[in-house]
This record gives C-alpha cells, sequence and structure tokens, in this order.
C-alpha cells in the first residue's frame, strides 16, 4: 500500500493533534533489535497521557490496529 508504520515519535507528534487511541492501541514501528527478539511495540492515550508497551510480535488482539504514514 505503500505506507510505513509510524515511529514512537510520529505516534507522540500524531497526539498533539488530537487525542486518539483513547479506548484502544495501536502498533506502531518497533526497532530491529526489539524485533529480532520477537518483540512489537503499540501504544495508546489514557489518563491524558500518550503510553508506549511491548508484546510478542505474534500477538492478536481484534482491537488493536496500525497507525501508518502515507506520503503523497
Amino acid at each position: 500500500m505503500g505506507v510505513e508504520l509510524l515511529t514512537e515519535a510520529q505516534y507522540r507528534e500524531l497526539q498533539q493533534l488530537g487525542e486518539f487511541d483513547t479506548k484502544t492501541s495501536s502498533w506502531i514501528a518497533t526497532p530491529p533489535d526489539v524485533r529480532s527478539l520477537g518483540g512489537a511495540l503499540f501504544c495508546d492515550r489514557r489518563y491524558g497521557k500518550v503510553f508506549v508497551y511491548h508484546n510478542g510480535a505474534q500477538s492478536y488482539y481484534a482491537a488493536r490496529g496500525f497507525r501508518s504514514l502515507l506520503r503523497v
């Protein structure tokens, strides 16, 4: 599709534009060293703050989406 996952920094910038992921969470780009160990990062916004978490990349959650960037 030509999109790339947001980095943690880009996700935090996005949260400056509005309040996203207040009831769900989204996968974001994960650094290669963490991915090589099978990990993945995701974020959400709770209590007025942005949180970054980790989980196994194989994990599946129906309510978790992906935050991505499309350059035009």
